[in-house]
This record gives C-alpha cells, structure tokens and sequence, in this order.
C-alpha cells in the first residue's frame, strides 16, 4: 500500500510524504441502534482500513485526494459549517479541522492523498475511518499525539453530526479510533467508557462474514433519522433525553399511554432497546468467560430483536426490493441451524453480518454468491489497530 500511496501523493502534489497514517473500519457485534439513546455496544476494528500518505504544505489549506474522486481543497480561515457542503468529504474535513481546533491548538495546512480497502456502502463505516483517520493526522501533527482516541472519535462524531448533517451515535467513530473488540458504555455523553473484551474470535472455529446484499443507503436518511425520532417520542413522554435515562419498568408499565401518544413502532423500537442494551452485558458475559455457543445465540437473538422490533430489516412499504430480509433467508439456508447472522449496522441496506462454522465456509459463500454475485461475500478478521501513524 505504501508504494500505492507514494505514486499517488507524488502525482498530486508533487513530492514525497513525510508521514504516513491509518484507521481500520468496523464490525458492530453487538447493540443495533444503542449508541443514539447512551446505552451499550459491542463493536471490533476490522482488517479493511483507510490510510494516507501526508506532508504539511505550509499554509491554511487542507488539499486531500482520495483514490478516484476529484481533489478538495478546505480553506481554514473559514471554520463554520457549510451549507454548499453539507453531505460531501469536504464537510466532514472541515468539520474534523473545526471542531479539533476548538480542543486548544491552531490547525494548519497539510496534503493528503488517501486510498481505501474499507468498503463503500457497506455498514464497515468507511465514512467513520476516514474521519477517525483525519482526525489522527491533525492529532499527530498539531497535537503531538496528546489528544485520546475517544477524543478523537467525539471530533469525527462532531463533524458528522454539524457539518455532514447525519444524525450518527458515537458508535462507529469509537470503534475506528479505539481498535480491537471494545465494549462502550455511553451512558455517559461526555466519557464514555470504552472496555477492551479480551476475546481472540481467531480460536473459536467460525469465520466472520459481511454480506453486501446489493441494496443502496442512497435516499435512506429519513429511514434511519425516523428510528431515534420514534425513541425520542417516547423519551418526552417521560421528560428524558435519551432511552437509557428512563427505568425499564416504568417504561413498560406505560405502554398503554405511550401507544397512544407515540404509535406501536416507537413502543417497539424502544423494547428493542431495552432487551439490546441488556444483550451486549450478556454478549460480553459469554466471551470473556469463552461460551461461544451462547454468544452466538445472542447474535441470533440481537438479529431477530433488529428485524421484528427495531424494524430495520425492510424499507416500509418496500414489496419489489427487499434485499436484507433475502440476504439473511439465505443465510439462515446455508447455516443450517449452525453458526449465527444478523442485520449489520443502521440497516435497511448495505450489509448482513454472520459468524459461519469453517467448515461451512466453502458452501456458504458458494450459495450466497451463486444469488448476490461473486465477491458479494467478505471474510473479516479483527484488527488490534485503532487510528494511528503507520
């Protein structure tokens, strides 16, 4: 990759980099649609990273071009959000840049070139690596080092949220910046607590596997916005921010109030919560005291919990086009009762996730392709790496 990153920087630029920086995607393991109401996650880095070759070019513009696309140029004299901008790369470099300055040391001009291995559109969060990734450029050479990756991940969530204009929760960035297999508490906005869980998935005989099942994000905002809309709806009920802040019990003991004041879909979406917060505690529970047969009935549980509870399996009213329900029927088939799969990240589209025996593993991609397509099926493995300089 080093050599690919020389070629491309020397051509843009002109030149040699001087340092040379990565952040891996991610796996969610555990906690589907937690990490907006602060409450729990189980999430790994994964080996499918972006990376950049970089060089401080001596002025207040960020010029970075990564592999494919056209170049952006980010004027930092100018640090607020921008309309123009809004959804775009240059939102979210402008909205690192921004808000890293904001933490007490000036930000400069530097030349990035950058190429990828983390998959687009593929709930392993490219958009999460890339802006985990510029923030530990900025973190390296303005910083030296001293900001943390949970800093460092609160900044990506920062630019994502302001700038981009996605609603996102911490998870994503968290996972990025942090590496390895983390469990997250947010319960706690402003320190989350991030747990390494000492688990080596290498040992346990089954392969993990992300499915592209074909289907596009593209115009899906308002479907994943809607989810911690809906949750929100029940929170005001109680006066709360967010769903972790309300008692399960007393939740529950309204349901007859909140079906009427919010709609059955919010009251679902928010058991889902209840039962997944809780799940992730179990989850972690099973790893680190090495059952792996009741971690993957968790994973079961957290997919059937996703499907029928969270709903985010199928777009509403979609009937033609329902490539995740299909993808994981497909998994189910060629699982043969074994292993364990789930829907994988914010849903609706994207990708499918499964835990597949070994001895499974030749036949199960074979019958997943032989219906999505070849190199539709992706054998992961987790990376100890978070954010850093390569």
């Amino acid at each position: 990759m080093e050599k690919k990153l020389d070629a491309g920087f020397s051509q843009a630029f002109g030149g040699a980099p001087q340092r040379y920086y990565s952040a891996p995607g991610r796996t969610e393991i555990g906690g589907n649609h937690t990490d907006h109401q602060r409450g729990r996650v189980l999430a790994a880095a994964v080996s499918l990273d972006t990376q950049a070759a970089v060089r401080e070019n001596g002025t207040d513009v960020i010029r970075l071009l990564s592999e494919g696309w056209p170049l952006c140029q980010i004027c930092l004299q100018d640090p607020s959000p921008q309309a123009a901008e809004e959804g775009t790369t240059a939102a979210l470099i402008r909205g690192v840049a921004a808000r890293s300055a904001q933490l007490g040391r000036p930000v400069r001009g530097f030349d990035a070139y950058v190429a990828s291995t983390v998959l687009p559109g593929s709930g392993l969060s490219s958009s999460a690596a890339f802006e985990v990734l510029i923030g530990t450029i900025i973190n390296d050479l303005f910083f030296d080092g001293r900001l943390s990756p949970v800093q460092i991940a609160s900044v990506a969530q920062y630019a994502e949220n302001v700038y981009f204009g996605k609603p996102c929760g911490l998870m994503d960035q968290m996972a990025c910046a942090v590496g390895g297999l983390v469990t997250i508490d947010f319960s706690d906005q402003e320190r989350p607590l991030v747990r390494k869980v000492d688990f080596d998935f290498s040992t346990c005989g089954h392969a993990l596997c992300i499915i592209d099942t074909g289907a596009s994000h593209a115009d899906l905002t308002g479907e994943y916005a809607a989810i911690p809309l809906e949750m929100g709806r029940i929170c005001r009920y109680f006066g709360a921010e967010v769903l972790s802040q309300v008692d399960p019990d007393r939740f529950y003991a309204a349901i007859p109030a909140l079906r009427e004041a919010c709609g059955d879909r919010a009251v679902l979406r928010a058991i889902h919560f209840y039962q997944e917060d809780q799940r992730v505690v179990r989850q972690v529970e099973a790893l680190e005291r090495g059952d792996f047969q009741a971690f993957l009935a968790l994973v079961e549980e957290s997919g059937r919990s996703s499907w029928e509870l969270l709903q985010n399996v199928t777009v509403c009213g979609a009937v033609e086009r329902q490539e995740v329900a299909l993808t994981l029927a497909l998994c189910r088939r060629y699982l043969a009762g074994r292993g364990a799969c789930r829907v994988h990240g914010g849903g609706f589209a994207g990708t499918v996730q499964a835990f597949v025996p070994e001895d499974l593993l030749e036949s199960f991609r074979a019958g997943i392709e032989a219906v999505l397509g070849e190199g539709s099926c992706h054998v992961l493995s987790i990376s100890p790496w978070g954010g850093r300089r390569c």
